[in-house]
């Protein structure tokens, strides 16, 4: 098992001697602190634009409160619509060295029934494309490795406390807190990148993150997968479970438990008494040893699963990006691909001969105008589909069911490489998403009118119309969100 080592930067203060610097340009940022962007959040989003923008030959300071590696539980998966964008980035070299291991498809497991459901092909001639599933952490210190070789950025560890504004309420800075002492770190342009924590949403977002259920993660040793090299999606009578390696002996199992769960009460032994009692037993057999192993060693951890629609960047000299921006169910692991995208997309419209510096924040403001309607084509399907898969692989009432059935008989049909196509990031055409959920929601309803009696045909017609009526309240919410400004 490989792991990942790096230097932390060089916070040298402008007193001592030694200090090394590169340019006048670092100077500018070690010393005066000031850059001509300043990035809070050296995770996913905040690493891959400093990076994209360093070498643009934009002064980039990235700040991180802590340099540590992360340890999380989510994460731990990238599509290929995100490697694809990481490529772009010019960063697929992050994916190396940190025993990442290649994902080829999903098998969905319903009550028992496999379906494998497998990457698409470029064309017919062409290998399959790949997603890739590490240790989060690991895949983080490469990012920020990439950051701090670049000549243009420096990273500082400090905690971020608060945004700076002029007398026009124009975002000029942050102040933050290093060791006790406060600093602030001064540029033309500031990009919160904070999270899904992000501690600058509330007074300059719109929306607020909500939260229906939490991911309670074990890390399983040597786990048989039914399908190695898949992700894998359980299905039974209780919430989903994701089951995927992130290692050459690790396992990654995601546990979805909604809020009040009654199996996972205090009264009824807390979580750890759901894991073992109702969990395990819906498990692929060859997964129950490992999963028991892991239950019994403990350490559970979990995070929240948050929906956060995005909303047009309307503060002058500040851009709100990654979890901090935009979140959706982590269920179809379509964050990272959707954090990179926006970083491609952000480089493009924030490039030297668009926006040849970021004092002039009329034109930063209308690029990011033009950034929120871009990115739908990626983004819009990403999260509607996280959120109306989620619905259905929790049903939790006999019409949601109806619809999981559906969806499972659908692919039971070969209707596979569109729906793939849309949780892989490699469709970004929103229409696409829209005629596949309808198609399940009607095959659901051819389900249910062969399987029922004659003598029910009324109440079948019926309880079709109440499934068809269902399809629309889970789906339509979503769209509607990504509508809004």
């Amino acid at each position: 098992m490989s792991s990942t080592t790096t230097t932390t930067p060089d916070t040298t203060s402008a007193a001592e001697p030694d200090v090394k610097l590169r340019s006048d340009a670092e100077k500018r940022r070690r010393i005066d602190h000031q850059a001509d962007v300043v990035i809070v959040g050296a995770g996913i989003a905040g690493c891959a634009l400093a990076v994209a923008l360093g070498r643009q030959g934009r002064s980039v300071l990235l700040l991180e409160k802590s340099l540590k590696e992360p340890d999380r539980i989510v994460g731990e998966l990238l599509q290929p619509g995100g490697v694809q964008a990481l490529e772009q980035l010019g960063l697929s070299d992050c994916l190396e060295g940190i025993d990442a291991i290649a994902v080829k498809g999903y098998d969905v497991i319903y009550h028992g029934e496999h379906v494998q459901i497998p990457y698409p092909k470029d064309g017919p001639s062409s290998p399959a494309l790949e997603g890739r599933s590490f240790h989060h952490g690991r895949f983080i210190m490469k990012l920020r490795e990439a950051a701090m070789a670049n000549p243009n950025v420096t990273v500082v560890e400090t905690t971020a406390t608060s945004l700076i504004t002029s007398r026009s309420k124009e975002v000029i800075g942050v102040e933050c807190t290093t060791k006790g002492v406060q600093e602030c770190y001064f540029a033309p342009l500031t990009v919160a990148a904070d999270g899904y924590a992000s501690k600058f949403r509330k007074d300059h977002h719109p929306h607020t993150p909500k939260v229906k259920s939490r991911f309670w993660g074990l890390e399983l040793i040597d786990a048989e997968l039914p399908m190695p090299n898949h992700g894998h999606v359980v299905l039974s009578d209780n919430p989903p479970v994701l089951l995927y390696q992130i290692g050459t002996h690790e396992t990654r199992a995601l546990v979805d438990i909604p809020e009040n769960l009654p199996s996972a009460s205090v009264k009824n032994g807390g979580v750890k008494a759901h894991l073992r009692n109702t969990v395990l037993p819906s498990l692929p057999k060859s997964i129950q040893p490992s999963f028991l192993a892991a239950i019994e060693k403990g350490a559970l951890r979990s995070m929240p699963n948050s929906f956060l629609p995005p909303a047009t960047n309307k503060t002058p000299g500040l851009i709100i990006l990654g979890d901090a921006l935009n979140m959706r169910h982590p269920l179809t692991g379509g964050g990272m691909t959707v954090a990179f995208n926006d970083v491609v997309v952000l480089r493009d419209l924030l490039s030297p001969e668009k926006v040849p510096t970021f004092a002039d924040t009329d034109r930063v403001m209308k690029q990011m105008s033009k950034f929120h309607w871009k990115r739908k084509s990626f983004a819009s399907v990403i999260n509607i589909l996280a959120q109306a898969l989620y619905a259905l692989f929790a049903a939790d009432d006999p019409k949601l069911r109806a619809l999981q059935r559906g969806c499972f008989r659908y692919f039971q049909l070969g209707m596979i490489n569109g729906p793939v196509s849309l949780l892989a990031g490699l469709c970004k055409q929103p229409m696409v998403l829209f005629w596949h959920f309808f198609s399940v929601a009607f095959v659901s309803i051819w389900v249910m009118f062969t399987e029922a009696p004659l003598y029910r045909l009324p109440l079948t017609i019926f309880q079709a119309v109440a499934v068809l009526w269902t399809a629309c309240v889970v789906i339509f919410p979503y769209i509607f969100a990504e509508m809004k400004r």
